[in-house]
């Protein structure tokens, strides 16, 4: 029984196969690292010490905020810069971090390196992340707080009445709690006139 060469057509067609597989594990293997890299490097901007690292951080909002109840509290729970400021979803983190580049642009500029700067401009700032929260139905809030696990019984009768008519009408956290973890700032003057 002469084959006629279709084994040897056969080995040649496993070889040749070959590349096309090393390259595949190859390819599955160094997106897994990129993967893993991209998404360490995205995880480590989220800590505190990393926000920190920039003085104006460290000089003005964080400043602020350790005199709030969202640092220092009786239950001991403590929230950070990216509790409030990074979504959680995946897609969602990573579109905020390519909106914090201009946060980056304000840094190589100096244009908020001073809390003089910084206070100059806490106005056009704090709006910026209170549309975003409003748009997001305060979705960093609900993280941690939500209307359905509230119990409005043990709230004073202000929240009480407050919450409860945040529900009916549809309101989220941030149309009520700006200024929580941070100064109000100051509305500029109206200079049109």
């Amino acid at each position: 029984m002469s084959d006629n060469g279709g084994w040897l057509k056969r080995l040649w067609q496993r070889i040749s196969a070959l590349p096309t597989l090393v390259l595949l594990i190859i390819g599955i293997f160094t997106g897994i690292i990129l993967w893993g890299g991209f998404n360490t490097a995205l995880e480590m901007t989220n800590t505190l010490e990393f926000c920190l690292s920039c003085h104006e951080m460290r000089n003005n909002p964080y400043a602020e905020y350790k005199d709030t109840i969202h640092f220092k509290n009786p239950s001991g729970v403590q929230v950070t810069c990216a509790d409030c400021h990074v979504p959680r979803p995946w897609v969602y983190k990573v579109i905020r971090k390519i909106k914090a580049s201009r946060e980056l642009w304000y840094k190589a500029t100096g244009k908020i390196d001073t809390p003089e700067k910084f206070n100059a401009h806490r106005w056009e700032l704090a709006n910026r992340v209170w549309d975003s929260m409003k748009a997001s139905d305060s979705r960093e809030c609900r993280n941690c707080h939500s209307f359905g696990s509230m119990d409005l019984s043990e709230q004073d009768r202000s929240a009480r009445k407050k919450h409860s008519r945040a529900v009916d009408q549809g309101e989220t956290c941030i149309d009520c709690h700006t200024g929580i973890a941070h100064e109000l700032p100051d509305e500029p003057e109206d200079t049109s006139e």
